[in-house]
């Protein structure tokens, strides 16, 4: 077993069965992990900042002249598909929770995405209760009463189970060594591993996993090597494990050849995220000229010709491995709405799963079960019997300036569209420091992402000093008016409770969207500000340093990572 450089301490408060998952040999394993890899993740969080910086200084993204040989090679290719993942054409994202769970696994999805990242408010009790609920799905003992009485259960039979972990940048205070928090990505793995592995390959699947927020082929690296080191502790055969890793970064869609080869012992294939996307490209080019800002993100469309270009090279590039390509979320929830308004939704969903199994993806998320058999049946229209299309080969003459220039969009700004973003943000938040991660608003499941984007538009609109259609430029007075305008509306009526998480909404908006530097992501300060437990909380606003504690490691413990097998 791997030196580790101190021992696990928790801070965060019992709760029934919490015993049953936080015990001291997993507490070990993840310091393991943590003795292993915590200091290699903070060099590459340290390059990720230094990258962003030299970007906003002008220099290009393109692909990389050093990894060439890598993407000429015609001859390697992943990993096989492993049991339960040969057929993914309808994939469920929804965040581990009793009843969300329920519901997936009685879905008739081909998997179930189950959610730790985005999709949950990451407090102590909602991370714990997720992993409680995972080990409870995989064993077949999990079972969910709903508000009318009905009892749903599960028998261990329903969708694949891939489960996803909170990124590198993110931390868990809840636990520390030598002082300092660790990485909630090693903490959601390693606990999962650790309690299911066996039981998953004993259910006929095994431990599978998306990979979020990557944004260097040395990212993938670190997760491969993680792979390796947790399959050799506990003494599973290498190569089980399977990743998927989300194309959800600009910096990562150049380098996605050499994300697949780091992981091809491990890898399934690629997922191209449209939210995460759209706010990375607003993150990564915040400091540049207007001919990168961005419009009203409604117009911004998969057809959009960044994201066109993007979809088109994860295509071919996964086909050329024989990994899946994983089309992006219908985020819809027709169940809220009226006849009409349901099928006309259902049929918008029909159209654009049709559209990507056209252009050549092998399957797609949904984020409501209501919608799983509106995927299959697109997708079905499209494939016939076929499970997948892997052995599809197009040529696509995709270069560097395709995925990030937007000539060919109308970069429009509408007050409508600052409204919009500001009112779903506040909406989103409210709910998220009150403990909640997947909300629905206005007929559609939005979860982190929504509010990432909404507020790097802001603030680069605001930086940019954006001239609305309207005539009027983007100012804080006028973002200030329309934050006044719509905190009106929504707490109109409410009580004080609910007045309040609106404040603290309001307080991660202005914090995140109308800094003087845009920050990485809202996530870090407002999960440190709202959903650490009491004795942990910030009681001011910390610098970006005091976020990054959790990358404080001890320099014997950043060289002590093991190579890979």
């Amino acid at each position: 077993m791997c030196e580790t450089h101190g021992t696990p301490v928790v801070h965060g408060t019992k709760h029934p069965r919490f015993d049953q998952i936080v015990t001291p040999e997993a507490l070990a394993f993840v310091a393991t992990l943590d003795g292993a890899f915590a200091g290699r993740r903070a060099e590459l969080l340290a390059q990720r900042r230094a990258r962003a910086k030299e970007i906003s200084a002008g220099a290009d993204l393109d692909f990389l002249p050093e990894t060439a040989s890598i993407r000429a090679d015609p001859t390697w290719k992943v990993a096989a598909p492993a049991p339960g993942l040969s057929d993914r054409r309808c994939e469920l994202i929804a965040p581990a929770s009793p009843s969300t769970a329920a519901h997936a696994m009685n879905s008739g999805a081909s998997t179930w995405l189950a959610d730790l990242e985005d999709g949950v408010a990451p407090s102590w009790q909602n991370i714990i209760d997720g992993q409680i609920t995972l080990y409870d799905a995989i064993r077949g003992d999990l079972s969910y009463k709903s508000s009318d009485g009905a009892t749903l259960t599960t028998d261990g039979d329903g969708p694949t189970i891939i489960m996803r972990p909170r990124g590198w940048h993110l931390c868990e205070k809840h636990i520390t060594i030598d002082g300092r928090p660790i990485s909630a990505s090693l903490f959601d793995f390693g606990l999962y591993f650790f309690h299911n592995a066996k039981q998953l390959i004993q259910n006929g699947a095994g431990p599978y996993f998306y990979l979020p927020k990557i944004e260097s082929h040395l990212e993938a690296r670190l997760w491969n090597d993680v792979f390796v080191l947790a399959q050799r502790e506990l003494g599973i055969p290498q190569g089980t494990i399977r990743a998927t890793v989300l194309i959800e970064t600009v910096p990562a869609a150049f380098e996605m050849d050499e994300i697949l080869y780091e992981l091809r012992s491990h890898c399934s294939g690629m997922n191209a995220g449209r939210w995460d996307y759209i706010f990375s490209y607003v993150r990564t080019f915040s400091h540049r000229g207007d001919e990168f800002v961005l419009p009203d993100r409604d117009k911004i469309t998969m057809t959009t010709p960044i994201l066109r270009s993007l979809t088109q090279l994860l295509i071919a590039t996964c086909h050329k491995r024989w990994a899946y390509a994983i089309g992006g979320p219908a985020a819809v929830n027709p169940t809220g709405q009226d006849e009409e308004s349901r099928h006309r939704a259902l049929a918008q969903v029909t159209a654009e799963k049709q559209r990507e199994a056209t252009e050549g993806f092998d399957g797609s998320w949904v984020a409501h079960p209501a919608l799983v058999e509106t995927c299959l049946a697109a997708y079905k229209s499209i494939l016939g019997d076929r499970t997948d299309q892997r052995s599809l080969r197009r040529a696509v003459g995709v270069n560097a300036r395709d995925l990030v220039s937007l000539e060919g969009t109308q970069q429009t700004i509408s007050l409508g569209g600052v409204r919009t973003n500001v009112s779903v943000a506040l909406r989103y938040l409210a709910s998220w420091v009150d403990g909640t991660g997947a909300v629905a608003i206005d007929n559609l499941m939005e979860d982190a992402a929504t509010v990432e984007i909404s507020r790097a538009q802001l603030w680069q609109w605001l930086h940019h000093e954006s001239q609305l259609a309207e005539g009027p430029h983007v100012t804080r007075e006028l973002l200030d008016r329309v934050i006044d305008e719509e905190m009106a509306k929504l707490t109109r009526g409410l009580d004080a409770d609910a007045t309040a998480r609106y404040q603290a909404a309001r307080e991660v908006l202005e914090v995140t969207a109308l800094s003087d530097y845009l920050p990485g992501f809202f996530t870090n300060y407002a999960y440190v500000r709202y959903l650490t437990e009491q004795a942990l909380r910030m009681k001011q606003p910390n610098t970006r340093e005091d976020l990054r504690q959790s990358e404080q490691v001890e320099q014997s413990a950043a060289g002590s990572a093991e190579p890979a097998a």
